[in-house]
């Protein structure tokens, strides 16, 4: 400011020629002009500060799963729903955010009460992180049953919010018969016996006596005398069932009901398994000890139908015509009279290199592959080919999977071949192939180019808490390896059986004539019952690379079903068989214990459907929930600061004008 007044005075007051008062006129914009010039060439910054005023959230949480209706407290929930919405006083304190939830967690619009199950845990799971940095108690309406996820119970310890169960159900005690679990094995073997175990629970008073009965079809196949009373409240049943035929076989597991017994549903269970001819026996060649083994074993054993023997290389020879399929993990010299026995016998087989294979004795046996040898080794990332061709594989998320260790260099394949998994580095794709499939001279053959698939199964456990994803790949290339069938342009994935409360999903992939995949495909399934022949059409959707269709939700029984193309000639066909149980409706009352412990365990409280004004005065009177004053800081640099632009424009033509007029100029 000085500087300018300064320049101002000299240029307008020392020796000017400006002798009237126009000149201390002239003085005032020039000193104007020059100061707006050099404020904008040192650019301060100037702070402010804007207050607001934040309330806490209150977060409603719906439970819309059947056991609500079942329990006759649809009516309830609704109500009280209603009435806490709709407070005035508690819509002035908090910002109500309404959500409904059952296996997921969802907007609430309207409740229905159709979920077939309901996920607490996950619930309070996600409404801990969403509001993880807010102060946000939560009101959960429900009665506490959960049929999917963890135990809620310790949840609480991870949700840093204040709970408030509302309670749906009532405290009475009933008598009740239940079948508490059932466990049997999927799959069986044609002509053994497979166990039956049932776990059976009496809540009740009474010295009363039943009888459990197994049924297949009209036919009691095990039947026992049971006696409760209130010291034996539950008994555990074992039997042995043997598999007469092939197929999926249904059972029914039934307890006699007491007299004027409120719930009979849970009483009865239904339950499958799938009789097999055969197992389909695997070997597991092994020159040298590592944890590959053993994640391969646990891996390909964890469906029933399959079994694997870790042997080695003279072992093998010993027993070969006892496996339908090889694995060879990292052949070394010890592995040469195998390697010749599979190309003379013409065997279905699959190689697993690493960093101690022999790539010499490997190339010269065989003429479907050749590795540049470099003894070097390198970490490669996989990266999913999802227009691999020959199976269905699960979309899994292997750019987040460790890397494996393999040979650097060039793998030239001499034969055609398709890429599950190519290698990739610090996420630049090479090209190279690191999981391959291939057929010749009617064998399947596949090759994978790295150790570490331990790595992998203990990634998949910790992306989703079960082994399940990484088994299901595996377990799909040893079944492609270990069958005979030929290549379709249609290939379909389903489960021979689904229980009750299953998602009955159904996947499929289309291939054009070259057996490219075509993501542009119309797909439709034909769904007919065996039952009363009637037929559904459901169109397929495009879904993470494959084509899905959800049919959760159909009546129990048998189904055949077709998966066509809509505009050419081309179809794949199955079967399966729904069997009825729903688990919502197995209970009797709301789990009161459980949520008095989760809200004692949050700092919150628990009420009755009919306490709802207590629930709303009690928020209301807590001072943990008040509204907090909160202030933003902005700082601005004066360039953003558009009048000032306009300040100097102005003065610079005034100035200007001023001496043009008075014939200064």
């Amino acid at each position: 400011a000085i500087t300018a007044l300064l320049l101002a005075l000299f240029q307008y007051m020392y020796k000017s020629k400006v002798k009237s008062n126009l000149k201390y006129t002239l003085t005032a914009l020039r000193a104007l002009s020059v100061f707006g010039i050099l404020m904008l060439l040192i650019n301060p910054k100037f702070e402010s500060k804007t207050f607001y005023d934040e309330k806490p959230t209150l977060v409603v949480a719906a439970d819309n799963s059947e056991s609500v209706s079942y329990l006759e407290q649809d009516q309830n929930a609704n109500r009280v729903i209603e009435t806490i919405t709709t407070n005035r006083e508690l819509n002035e304190r908090f910002n109500i955010q309404k959500y409904s939830f059952g296996k997921t967690v969802k907007g609430l619009d309207s409740l229905s009460f159709n979920e077939r199950q309901s996920n607490i845990s996950e619930a309070l799971k996600q409404f801990g992180e969403v509001y993880a940095n807010e102060t946000a108690p939560i009101v959960m309406l429900t009665d506490g049953n959960q049929t999917y996820g963890s135990d809620y119970s310790y949840v609480s310890k991870t949700v840093d919010q204040q709970i408030y169960p509302v309670v749906l159900g009532d405290s009475t005690v009933y008598s009740d018969l239940s079948i508490k679990q059932l466990n049997v094995n999927r799959y069986v073997f044609l002509k053994n016996k497979f166990p039956v175990e049932i776990i059976t629970n009496y809540n009740g008073t009474e010295t009363i006596n039943t009888e459990l009965k197994i049924w297949s079809g009209n036919t009691i196949v095990f039947s026992k005398p049971i006696q409760f009373s209130a010291e034996n409240t539950s008994e555990i049943v074992s039997t042995a069932l043997t598999a007469n035929s092939v197929g999926v076989k249904a059972y029914r597991v039934e307890l006699a009901p007491l007299q004027n017994e409120k719930n009979t549903v849970n009483n009865s269970k239904n339950f499958g398994v799938e009789v097999i001819d055969q197992k389909t026996n695997i070997a597991l060649v092994y020159d040298r000890l590592h944890p590959d083994l053993g994640a391969l074993k646990k891996s390909i054993e964890s469906n029933e139908q399959r079994s694997v023997t870790i042997l080695k290389p003279k072992e093998y020879l010993s027993s070969i015509n006892d496996f339908q399929l090889v694995i060879l993990y990292q052949p070394s010299n010890n592995f040469n009279l195998v390697l010749d026995e599979i190309k003379s016998q013409k065997l279905n087989s699959f190689t697993i290199s690493g960093v101690t294979t022999n790539w010499v004795l490997l190339n010269n046996s065989q003429d479907f592959f050749k590795q540049t040898i470099t003894n070097q080794t390198e970490d490669f990332q996989p990266s999913l080919n999802k227009n691999y061709s020959t199976f269905i594989i699960d979309n899994l998320f292997f750019e987040d999977y460790p890397p494996l260790r393999s040979e650097f260099g060039t793998l030239e394949f001499l034969v055609p071949h398709d890429v599950i998994l190519s290698k990739s580095v610090n996420g630049i794709d090479t090209g190279q192939p690191m999981l391959s499939t291939f057929e010749i001279d009617n064998t399947k053959h596949a090759l994978l180019s790295g150790e570490g698939l331990w790595r992998w199964r203990a990634q998949s456990y910790l992306d989703s808490e079960t082994f399940n994803d990484f088994d299901n790949f595996i377990g799909k290339l040893v079944q492609y390896l270990g069958s005979n069938k030929k290549r379709n342009r249609i290939n379909i994935d389903y489960k021979s059986f689904y229980n009750g409360n299953d998602d009955v999903i159904i996947s499929a992939q289309y291939f054009n004539k070259n057996f490219e995949f075509d993501n542009s495909a119309a797909l439709t399934i034909i769904l007919k019952s065996k039952s009363d022949d009637s037929v559904r059409e459901v169109p397929l959707l495009l879904n993470n690379g494959n084509y899905r269709v959800d049919l959760s939700g159909i009546a129990s029984g048998a189904y055949d079903f077709t998966v066509k193309h809509n505009t050419e000639s081309i179809s794949a066909s199955g079967s399966f068989e729904v069997l009825e149980y729903n688990v919502e409706q197995q209970f009797l009352n709301a789990d009161i214990d459980k949520l008095v412990s989760l809200a004692n365990n949050s700092s919150g409280k628990a009420f009755y459907s009919t306490q709802y004004d207590e629930l709303i005065s009690d928020l209301l009177s807590d001072n943990r929930y008040a509204t907090i004053q909160k202030s933003t800081k902005n700082i601005v640099p004066l360039l953003d600061w558009k009048y000032l632009l306009g300040i100097i424009a102005l003065s610079l033509f005034a100035e200007w004008f001023i001496r043009k007029y008075n014939g200064l100029i």
